[in-house]
């Protein structure tokens, strides 16, 4: 069984910046699609960024383009997120999502992805 385990969350000043890291152990991840998504207190699970399996193709949900990229490192089978330029609206527990069916990556269908992480939080704040 598959399991997702991000890292890299904490609490940064807006304007500053964060990697998270997407990774499951004994497995790599070079073989899923692999999706971010965030959750803010009160509101709902939104898709930030994603890339597929195949050399690279990331998608980005238009709140965080020019921000977020997405990218992977194959020779340890992990996934990341840099984000620059944080502001308070980007504080969430950001999770990763993985699958090995799709063809591409989502980031509007969280319904898509079969494997999920416990989330990290990212924290804006002066």
């Amino acid at each position: 069984q598959l399991q997702l385990v991000e890292s890299g969350g904490g609490l940064v000043q807006p304007g500053g910046s964060l990697t998270l890291s997407c990774a499951a152990s004994g497995f790599t991840l070079n073989y899923y699609a692999i999706g971010w998504f965030r959750q803010a207190p009160g509101k709902e699970r939104e898709g930030v960024a994603c890339i597929g399996s195949s050399l690279g193709d990331p998608s980005y949900a238009d709140i965080v383009k020019g921000r977020f990229t997405v990218f992977r490192d194959r020779t340890k089978g992990t996934v990341y997120v840099q984000m620059n330029n944080l502001q308070p609206e980007d504080t969430a527990v950001y999770y990763c999502a993985g699958d090995l069916t799709l063809a591409g990556c989502t980031v509007s269908t969280a319904g898509a992805y079969a494997y999920w992480g416990q989330g990290t939080l990212v924290n804006v704040s002066s």
